[in-house]
């Protein structure tokens, strides 16, 4: 299929950004803590692997210095993300109000389309330039049975977050074995919390913890990246995203330091080794530093201190860093066909002393497996696609529960199915 690119691209480029965006607004999801295990359908195919080893114009997602390496192209994909959320409450005592024990799922909505769009363009033989939109993350649950209802609280209780970014990046090939490279990161978030009413008493603004509706915060971070090979068949990366600072003022009764909700900083390194003329290993060790985000980092327990939710240095979810290894192999079968597989582990981020408050955000999976493929339409063309699954983890309780919540423990736990395709186009 011929098309003249140069008249048509804007325009094309414009409506499918538009898309990705108006279609990300709507939906969120979460693997390694609360961020995607990888951006693009070629790269989730390897469970997210792409330091240094770009596929396809969402390269600029892991590493900005990939722009330089996948021409020019436009890719236009489309994730159906489907996690299951629950969560055990035992050994809970509330006097003569009850007990909070049961079992809660958190899956009143269960089915998320995320769209993701790339374009890269080759300016000259040492610059290029690419776009990327594309969901960093995010986390939703909604109990139909509300957790805390022997509380007093009313209705479904639940949360919802989305991250969007958009990020413009350009690469420069510094020499023929080495290529630096930066986006821009212009980020968009989301968040609403419902059902939440007995937490309105610890807060410092109790009349902004829950049931605010939705709000919005925007922010800006960087990301540096480089590729460089460092012997035949073998190239090497490494790549950091500055923290992006953000603040949900509805909710700055939930959120520790009145409402901040900064999206972290993360870095990473990896390799890509050309291990056969037909096969490809890429390894990737990535750090997302969610100890650097206090709404997120900080122990509940400092309620226990005289610390009110929302203030200063206030309580969190308790989140610890993740540290991610992936690993990814691909297979080129034939002049048409590519075969991908991959796997990743990450370090929990939930301490078991912290899964009270986690109800709202079981980020628990540790292990992902993908398999994926690439079909060559034409010279210009392909199709790819690719089904990941996030294997089930339950994170119990210890000490979870603090006694003016009426002890006993919290289990939490998820599991995740995701499939993706993408059409892609080179020119």
């Amino acid at each position: 299929m011929a098309l003249a690119l140069s008249g048509a691209s804007p325009r094309l480029v414009a409506i499918a950004a538009l898309c990705a965006l108006a279609g990300l607004s709507q939906h969120a999801q979460a693997t390694n803590g609360y961020f995607a295990h990888g951006y693009g359908i070629q790269s989730e195919g390897i469970a997210g692997v792409g330091i240094a080893l770009p596929q396809d114009s969402l390269a600029a997602a892991t590493n900005p210095a990939g722009t330089a390496f996948v021409g020019s192209r436009l890719d236009i994909g489309l994730n159906y993300f489907e996690p299951s959320r629950s969560a055990r409450i035992e050994g809970n005592n509330l006097g003569p109000f009850g007990s909070l024990d049961g079992e809660y799922s958190g899956n009143g909505k269960r089915r998320f389309f995320i769209p993701e769009f790339g374009y890269t363009r080759v300016l000259s033989p040492t610059l290029s330039a690419g776009l990327a939109v594309y969901g960093n993350g995010g986390m939703n649950t909604r109990y139909e049975q509300n957790p805390f209802s022997a509380l007093g609280a009313s209705g479904r209780a639940g949360v919802n977050l989305e991250q969007l970014f958009v990020s413009p990046s350009i690469a420069w090939r510094a020499t023929s074995d080495q290529v630096l490279g930066v986006a821009l990161n212009l980020a968009w978030q989301r968040f609403s919390a419902d059902g939440l009413g007995p937490f309105t008493a610890a807060s410092a603004s109790p009349n902004d913890v829950t049931n605010r509706g939705t709000d919005t915060s925007s922010g800006v971070g960087v990301r540096l990246g480089w590729i460089g090979t460092v012997a035949p068949g073998l190239q090497l990366g490494a790549t950091w995203s500055s923290k992006i600072s953000g603040r949900f003022d509805k909710y700055k009764g939930l959120f520790a330091d009145n409402g901040s909700f900064d999206i972290p900083a993360n870095y990473g390194v990896g390799l890509s080794w050309q291990a056969a003329r037909d096969w490809t290993v890429g390894l990737d060790y990535q750090v997302i530093e969610y100890s650097g985000v206090d709404s997120v980092a900080n122990p509940l327990s400092r309620l226990l201190e005289g610390q009110a939710l929302g203030s200063a240095q206030g309580p969190g979810f308790g989140w610890k860093d993740v540290r991610v290894v992936k690993l990814g192999v691909i297979h080129q079968l034939n002049a048409a066909w590519t075969l991908r597989a991959g796997f990743s582990h990450a370090s929990q981020a939930v301490p078991s002393n912290q899964t009270f408050l986690n109800i709202l955000a079981p980020g628990v999976v540790q292990d992902h497996l993908t398999v994926g493929f690439t079909q060559k339409i034409d010279q210009h063309s392909q199709w790819s696609g690719f089904y990941g699954h996030a294997f089930s983890k339950t994170v119990n309780g210890s000490g979870s529960i603090p006694a003016s919540f009426g002890g006993g423990e919290a289990d939490v736990r998820l599991k995740e199915n995701i499939l993706g395709v993408a059409y892609g186009w080179s020119f």
